[in-house]
């Protein structure tokens, strides 16, 4: 006889609906973050100006194919930005101003870009699904 009361003996069924909905929920991509005003077009043409190349595996970019920094390609699904802070368009656009304020020891460099010239460029890292 099942002495189990009748909630403890739904909860196996509950925990695999709940688990089978967190499954399918990570296999939908999230919709690509939208930095409002920003031109993802006129953020390539910066960021092939100002040399993310020269240190960065750059889609869109066929010469340099920079090493140093890793990969960009696939950015705008990634959850952090150079493995440490939030994936999110303020912090980004920190990060691509002047990444020694976020981390002195990083090996990115400040770079000369104005606040909207890096919301164009975030704003084009993000289509690198």
């Amino acid at each position: 006889m099942d002495r189990r009361s009748p909630a403890t003996a739904v909860w196996p069924a509950w925990l695999i609906v709940v688990a089978t909905l967190s499954l399918s929920a990570c296999a939908e991509k999230d919709p690509p973050r939208v930095i409002s005003g920003a031109d993802a077009a006129r953020g390539l043409v910066i960021a092939e100006r100002i040399g993310c190349a020269a240190c960065h595996e750059t889609p869109g970019v066929s010469w340099p194919s920079g090493r140093v920094g890793g990969t960009l390609a696939g950015f705008g699904e990634r959850p952090m930005i150079a493995g440490r802070f939030p994936n999110q368009p303020d912090t980004l656009v920190q990060w691509l101003r002047d990444a020694p304020s976020l981390d002195p020891s990083t090996g990115m460099p400040a770079l000369p870009l104005t606040e909207a010239e890096a919301r164009d460029v975030a704003a084009y890292l993000y289509t690198l699904r």
